[in-house]
């Protein structure tokens, strides 16, 4: 495969700083600049294209922490920079939520987050589509045409911001074997093990926040595959992650 060219601008600051842009003048732009500052990483999460966690990071120098804003590259291709910042824009809606309103439990949309994201011009729909739930676990987005976010990403787009990074579409070199295991996935958070088909596994990480045992779903035996890293595992603590595609 064909290298980029050497640029005077490195890779990792370019596609950062292009985030972080973004996450200012949607601050400034549907938030009225009372958004606090976030880490934005870029996190792999299988059933996920972004996600919150509130206080992820703590300060080394000073007494202070940030909330995460995690956007998920394998959810970059076949979708536009307008589709992949209205992600964004959806998790700065948890942000605003965490900020000033009522956060809800762990992972839930409620009414106010999802009053929040019309006003900015996103419809809460937990299939992506028109008429779907606004509310629930798991809930995604779809653009209001002519809304405010759809008003605000033109001007962004007017100043020639630009996504530039995804992952690489998976090829038959890059897709592991499938393994005599199975996959079993927290219906709570979503974290997913692989063991064999009668194991009894419980979610850790649930149990870490709530002290409540979760038990994690078996699926059936051969359809998945052993992840050959850890970049699908939840963190330990995210408080409102978006899974959805």
């Amino acid at each position: 495969m064909k290298r980029s060219a050497t640029k005077a601008e490195a890779i990792t600051p370019a596609q950062y700083r292009a985030f972080q842009e973004a996450y200012d003048f949607f601050n400034a732009d549907l938030f009225a600049g009372s958004l606090p500052h976030v880490l934005v990483t870029l996190q792999r999460h299988a059933k996920a294209q972004g996600y919150f966690s509130p206080d992820r990071f703590t300060a080394r120098t000073e007494k202070a922490a940030a909330h995460e804003l995690a956007m998920n590259p394998d959810s970059f291709t076949g979708r536009t920079d307008e589709e992949i910042l209205s992600t964004l824009a959806h998790e700065m809606a948890h942000v605003w939520q965490q900020s000033h309103g009522t956060p809800p439990r762990r992972c839930y949309h409620d009414q106010q987050w999802a009053a929040k994201m019309k006003e900015i011009g996103l419809r809460p729909s937990d299939t992506g589509q028109v008429g779907g739930k606004e509310t629930g676990q798991s809930v995604s987005h779809y653009i209001i045409p002519g809304g405010a976010y759809a008003k605000a990403y033109a001007k962004l787009q007017a100043r020639g911001l630009q996504l530039h990074w995804q992952s690489a579409p998976a090829g038959r070199q890059a897709k592991a074997k499938k393994v005599s295991k199975t996959k079993f996935t927290c219906p709570d958070c979503g974290q997913n093990a692989w063991a064999k088909q009668d194991a009894l596994l419980g979610c850790y990480a649930c149990y870490e926040e709530t002290e409540e045992l979760v038990l994690m779903l078996a699926e059936p035996s051969g359809e998945d595959e052993a992840p050959s890293h850890n970049y699908n595992k939840r963190p330990k603590s995210p408080s409102n992650r978006d899974s959805y595609n």
